[in-house]
């Protein structure tokens, strides 16, 4: 004897949305964890005297506290 199962509607529209949101979920965890390992790999900048930023009379990094991390709450 042969048992079929029912899926009316509302089963298959849970089934669908079970799909979706965890293919979302999938590609958003991806997401995150790549620009991780890229990081990794990315260069760092180097803080040399003279090289951008630099206090310079009249020019860029002259004004007061150019250079400085900005305090936040």
């Amino acid at each position: 004897m042969m048992h079929l199962a029912y899926l009316d509607a509302g089963s298959g529209s849970l089934i669908v949305q079970a799909v979706v949101g965890g293919a979302a979920g999938a590609a958003v965890a991806a997401r995150l964890y790549w620009r991780r390992l890229a990081d990794r790999f990315r260069r760092q900048p180097t803080d040399q005297p003279g090289g951008e930023g630099a206090e310079r009379p009249g020019g860029q990094g002259a004004e007061q506290g150019a250079g400085q991390p900005v305090e936040r709450r």
